[in-house]
């Protein structure tokens, strides 16, 4: 039977299948060709070709399996650090792009079994990262390039040297602000001359500048009479007082204002005498007296009940603080007074308030606020 035309529809269609991947079963990798058909595979293995072929590869098995592993190694890695670089990627991705090449060498004449052997070798021999999920194997290229080291070694010295360079300014700005504090500035008061005119016939000019003070002080003292000069000595004296402080002490002292007065959410301090209002633990521990030991976060404590001696770690809301009777010493756990110990005076209940004295000083808090 003669070989069909180039244009027949048979021929387009032979064409058309030799192109694309076929059945791993029907491919001899010493010989490099694939078949269509299990029958075109049995003629393959009974030609002369095939047979040469076996031959050489009796002669020395290892020698040519060792180089379609090596084939198959280099070419995965090199489309692996190509392809997706040194991002994590799930090793059957890598595989399905790396067998779309048609003329790729097959696993089955390699070293390894399977895809999972050779992604566990991969990590043995450290040319990648490898982790099992339950997704399967990831694999991450690592990228051995002297230029590549090089390259990140650059980028570590300039990240290093910005790091230097904002230390040097955060110390520089400290260093202003030492010398800030530890200056003083120079007050400068206006001088005052007697008020005398010179000719009767001299006229009298007001001038409203910023530089009125400084040209011409006749002028600007006939103009503004002896009363303005004592309104001016008093605001000027006013004005060096406030001078006294700079501007970063005020910022400070207006900072440290605001810290006073701001309420926080969290009041749990060692060694105070709280409640345990949670139902939780049981009626054993509900409405009992505990030590507070240890905080925790600020919001927990490790807590030591006074009538069993049990230790119990609880949270801010599972406790109330406990008013002692009057003439006991109590502790502020709120508001500017915080940490601050004092003696208690009296309590209001119908207020909800008590007097408390600190420092020699007898001053009413509102308990209604505090968290409990």
């Amino acid at each position: 039977m003669g070989k069909a035309d180039f244009l027949s529809p048979k021929a387009i269609a032979n064409r058309i299948k030799s192109k694309g991947l076929q059945k791993l079963r029907w491919y001899c990798q010493m010989c490099q060709k694939q078949c269509r058909d299990e029958n075109g595979f049995k003629c393959h293995c009974m030609s002369e070709s095939h047979q040469r072929q076996l031959l050489l590869a009796s002669e020395d098995p290892n020698k040519f399996m060792d180089h379609f592993s090596d084939e198959f190694k280099s070419e995965f890695l090199e489309l692996l650090r190509r392809r997706f670089g040194t991002k994590r990627v799930h090793n059957n991705i890598v595989y399905n792009e790396y067998i779309s090449f048609r003329e790729h060498v097959h696993m089955n004449s390699t070293q390894w079994e399977t895809l999972t052997d050779f992604t566990k070798w991969l990590g043995r021999e450290g040319l990648c990262k490898v982790d099992e999920t339950p997704k399967g194997w990831y694999v991450q290229y690592i990228d051995r390039d002297p230029e590549t080291i090089r390259r990140q070694e650059e980028q570590a010295r300039k990240k290093k040297q910005e790091l230097d360079d904002e230390e040097k300014t955060a110390r520089f700005i400290e260093e202003q602000v030492r010398r800030g504090r530890d200056g003083k500035e120079i007050d400068e008061t206006p001088v005052f001359t007697e008020l005398k005119r010179e000719s009767e016939e001299e006229k009298v000019a007001f001038n409203l500048g910023a530089s009125s003070s400084v040209a011409g002080p006749s002028k600007s003292s006939a103009s503004l009479g002896p009363s303005a000069l004592k309104r001016k000595d008093t605001s000027s004296d006013t004005r060096g007082e406030k001078k006294k402080k700079s501007a970063l002490e005020e910022i400070m002292e207006m900072e440290e204002k605001k810290k006073q007065s701001v309420r926080t959410d969290h009041w749990l301090q060692p060694n105070i005498v709280v409640k345990v209002v949670t139902k939780r633990l049981g009626e054993r521990y509900h409405k009992k007296k505990a030590v507070i030991m240890e905080v925790r976060d600020k919001y927990g404590a490790v807590v030591k009940m006074i009538d069993s001696g049990d230790k119990l770690k609880l949270d801010q809301n599972h406790l109330e603080t406990v008013i002692p009777a009057p003439g006991k010493q109590v502790m502020i756990l709120n508001g500017p007074y915080r940490d601050a110990k004092a003696l208690l005076e009296g309590i209001d209940e119908k207020n909800f308030s008590a007097t408390l004295t600190l420092d020699s000083v007898s001053i009413s808090r509102d308990i209604s606020k505090i968290p409990k």
